[in-house]
């Protein structure tokens, strides 16, 4: 019999937040990536069109780690009229030397919502101009609000736009993220979003592109994350040869889910990129000049999981959180 850590949604809430220490464990997540030594295969995904649903499974084995992570997100776009949220989920921590099963995360979701904004904190960080006066956002659900929640944390602005395919929801989100101390607004051109922003965020569903090439202007950074399932596509595939610097979370996931796809299928952006974790590196250099137009392309990754997995699990075992079951 071994003890197995349960931690509910509300347990992890309280263990990991939207915070330096979330931006730090999405940062380790990038460079073990760009070390190579990372064992991580390919997304398993399925997509059920018929009920508007689909389901990742994402793992990896990061050495030096004590557990590696497999979680499981699922969308099920139907839910709304049943009451029920879309999003759900669940991530399982195993011992890294064992094999054994040391935690269940019931978070529905939540970690893989943390880690996706860190994430966004990160190409931020490494990517964005020093001075960021207006942030753009493309989308208005959840990870809308969180990205501006993250970018806070490694860039001063003042200033928000929103931009939505349903204006009610874009002027809803913007009013939430008034909460946060900004000037928060809706417009309804993402063409004017684009322009007026300096980093701009794009963060929907998309299937055809909602952000154009010509729309690009010196002094730009995009971080492109609502690409993350095959067929998916937010930016023109030739706002991605226009950039200066485009990097990407992992090539062959974004080659296959993310913008990357899209470019390649009519015949741009043939050579490799660097990854992200190359410039957390410095690897490959990420500085830029004041007129730089730069992109990163996340899909999110199993490495990312592994590293938010633990960090929850840490403080749980420091705080005392969670409940024991016998395995």
């Amino acid at each position: 019999m071994r003890d197995i850590l349960i931690l509910t949604e509300q347990d992890l809430r309280a263990c990991v937040k939207i915070d330096a220490d979330a931006i730090r464990v999405a940062e380790d997540a990038f460079r073990a990536l760009s070390s190579g030594t990372v064992i991580m295969p390919p997304i398993m995904s399925v997509e059920v069109p018929d009920i508007h649903a689909e389901m990742d499974m994402k793992t990896a084995y990061i050495p030096g780690y004590a557990g590696f992570a497999l979680k499981v997100a699922s969308s099920f776009g139907n839910n709304a009229a049943l009451g029920l949220p879309n999003l759900s989920g669940l991530m399982m921590l195993f011992s890294a030397e064992t094999g054994l099963l040391q935690a269940m995360l019931l978070d529905n979701g939540y970690l893989t919502a943390v880690r996706t904004a860190a994430a966004g904190a990160v190409a931020a960080k490494y990517m964005a101009p020093e001075n960021v006066e207006t942030v753009g956002v493309l989308g208005t659900g959840e990870q809308a609000r969180l990205q501006v929640e993250a970018a806070l944390l490694v860039r001063s602005f003042s200033r928000v736009l929103i931009w939505g395919r349903d204006m009610a929801k874009a002027e809803e989100c913007a009013t939430q993220l008034k909460d946060l101390g900004i000037d928060a607004g809706a417009d309804s051109s993402a063409e004017t979003v684009v322009r007026e922003s300096q980093l701009v965020i794009t963060a929907t569903a998309a299937r055809k592109p909602i952000l154009k090439r010509d729309w690009l202007h010196p002094g730009l950074h995009i971080t492109a994350m609502g690409s993350d399932f095959s067929g998916k596509q937010e930016l023109e595939p030739e706002a991605l040869a226009a950039a200066d610097l485009y990097v990407t979370d992992r090539l062959a996931q974004c080659a296959t889910l993310g913008e990357l796809r899209g470019a390649r299928e009519v015949g741009l952006m043939t050579e490799d990129p660097p990854e992200l974790g190359d410039i957390v590196k410095r690897a490959h250099s990420g500085g830029r000049s004041p007129t730089d137009i730069t992109i990163a392309d996340l899909t999110g990754t199993g490495a990312q999981d592994t590293t938010v997995a633990t960090l929850a699990l840490d403080v749980a075992r420091t705080t005392g959180l969670g409940s024991i079951i016998k395995g």
